[in-house]
Order: structure tokens, then sequence, then C-alpha cells
């Protein structure tokens, strides 16, 4: 007997505020494009290298905003044309996209720092002082903005990530700015330059590390797998669980699918509803699959030890670790074995 359940409820948060989200971002970006224009200009004018970078940064921060918008849209249409689960992970795609930008601009700001701290040209300190303030007062702005939308999405977290790190570029920039005005020491705009460099990289760097994970069908970064085999595992009736797959569809939305074996002649009904409930109330996962089925009498025995063992192979090709029902003087103490009662969603 078995029994094939499909859940997907839509239980995900960051659905419910995208208005809000899209409002918030949107104002972002107004505020980043009409500093970004005038600081390109002045930093030209001055000819410091961190209000340049600051302004390539920002330019990444507008692209990183239009991307995070354009991603929403599409991950918000309906599943159709074969992708079952619609276009969610677009906004992973965004996410890869703008943390790849910020390290190849980190690259680039890295090797030119060098060179300026080698060769340091002129720079004018007053101006890159007033801009670097501006800067500040924008970016506190812009970061106070995206903080209000719904940072859980890696999407809008790789926006939020661009904002932050280039607030913290213009408090290094202002700085040596100051520094070049009151000293005339001009390597230390070079200096700031390569800070901004260093966090660019590790701000890209997470992204570009979150957002694979979800390509490679990792299971999210707070789940343990084999833990919640074990878990199901040590459910009244069941015996054995394989082919347990867990992995993000996209930030906020983990999906499950598991082959669950029960004693023979149990209700394969509770023992699903069980599980289902056990994962919702633990990981947090509500989007499931799970196959339930009687084990074949005489599939599974006691060894020496007294661990649980499969005699017959169930699937022909199972995937991955197989999690047994626990040690036969564990079941007869009662140790870990539940029915897990939980109340219904919602309640």
């Amino acid at each position: 007997m078995s029994d094939n359940h499909g859940h997907h409820g839509h239980g995900h948060g960051h659905g419910v505020s995208a208005h809000a989200d899209r409002r918030h971002l949107g104002g972002a970006l107004a505020l980043i494009a009409a500093f970004m224009a005038v600081e390109v200009v002045i930093g030209v004018i001055a000819g410091s290298l961190a209000l340049i970078s600051d302004a390539g940064h920002m330019l990444t921060d507008a692209m990183a905003i239009v991307l995070a918008l354009v991603a929403m849209r599409i991950a918000a249409r309906p599943p159709r044309d074969g992708f079952t689960y619609g276009l969610k992970r677009a906004e992973i795609i965004s996410a890869q996209a703008n943390g790849i930008t910020l390290l190849l601009l980190a690259a680039y700001f890295t090797v030119e720092g060098v060179r300026r701290l080698i060769e340091p040209p002129h720079v004018e300190g007053l101006f890159v002082v007033v801009t670097g303030l501006a800067g500040i007062a924008v970016n506190v702005a812009a970061t106070w903005l995206l903080s209000r939308a719904d940072r859980s999405s890696l999407n809008v977290e790789g926006a939020f990530q661009h904002i932050l790190n280039d607030l913290y570029a213009f408090i290094a920039t202002t700085l040596a700015g100051v520094i070049v005005w009151l000293t005339g020491w001009a390597r230390a705009d070079a200096i700031a330059a390569l800070m901004v460099a260093a966090l660019m990289s590790k701000a890209g760097w997470g992204l570009v590390r979150a957002a694979g994970r979800v390509f490679m069908e990792a299971a999210p970064a707070e789940v343990n797998p084999a833990e919640v085999g074990r878990q199901i595992a040590a459910l009244d009736t069941v015996v054995e669980v394989h082919d347990l797959h867990i992995w993000e569809v996209t930030s906020g939305y983990a999906a499950l699918s598991a082959h669950v074996l029960v004693t023979p002649g149990a209700d394969c009904h509770a023992a699903r509803l069980a599980a289902e409930c056990l994962l919702r109330e633990g990981p947090g996962i509500m989007h499931t699959t799970l196959q339930v089925d009687h084990a074949s009498p005489g599939s599974h025995a006691f060894d020496d030890d007294g661990a649980l063992r499969r005699l017959v192979q169930h699937c022909a090709d199972p995937h991955g670790p197989t999690h047994h029902s626990l040690r036969r003087d564990e079941m007869a103490a009662g140790d870990g074995r539940t029915g897990h009662r939980c109340t219904a969603p919602g309640e």
C-alpha cells in the first residue's frame, strides 16, 4: 500500500509584503541613482579613486535593486509552460548576479588601489570629504528603506548588502578625505579604496555561496537532513526512511520528499500525518511529498548489536543514507518513539 501526498501551500513569507518591498526598493533606487550621477562628476574633478570606486559601487547598487525588482515581478508569475514551481528562482539568479558584480568590482578596485599606492596621484581632499558626508546621508536613508523590506528573501538581502557595503565605503572614503585634506597624504585615498574592495569581496562571496547552495539543491543551511531523517524514523510505526531530499526552491521556500516504510498493518495515512506534523513544527518545512508504504514482512531484522537492519532491498535504486528505527532495547524502553501529537496548520 502506498500513500502519496503532495502538499504545496504557499506559506513562505515575503509574498505577503511584496508590494511594500517593491516600494522600499524603488525609493532606495531613486536616491542612489540621483547621487551617483553627482558623485561621478565630483570624483573625476577631485581625482579621487575612493570616490569613483564608491560611484562604481553605487552603480552596482542601482543594478542590484533593478535586478531585485525585476526578479520579484518574474517570481510572482504563476506556474506554467513546464515551470511547475513558477519562476521563483529568478530571485536567486538576481542574488547570484549581485554577488558576482561585487566580486568583479572588488578585483578591479584592488588592482587600481595597489597601482595608486605605488604612484599616488593628486587628490582634492575637501571635495572628497564633502561628497563622502553627503554619500553617508544618502546611504543611511537607502539602508533604512531596504531594512524595512523582507530580508529573509536572498534577493532583497543581496540588494541590502550592496547598499550596506556602500555605506561602509563612504565612511572609509570620508575618513581618507579628511586625512588627505589635513595632511596631504594622498595614499590614504587608495587605502580607503582597498578597504572598500575587501568589504565588497566579503559580501559578494557570501551572496554567491548562498545562491550556489540553492542552485545545487542543498538543504537550507539551518536544516540538518540527517537529524530530520532520524526524527522521522523515530516516529511510531516507522521502520525506515530513505530517498530523503531537502532543498530550497527559493529563499524561505524549503521542500522535502522522502520514502517512508512502516510496520506491516500500520496506518500509512496516520504515519504520513505524523511525519508532516513533525516537519512543520520542527524544521518548519511546509512543502512535503511523502510516499508511505508498508515494509514487507521479514524485510527487516535486529542484528546482534540490537540495531535494526534491512534484509531485503525495498527500492531498486535508493538515494542517500537510510535511516532506520531505533535499537531493540530503546524500542522496548519506549525511548524516542512517538506518535507526535500536534496541531493542524493555523490552529
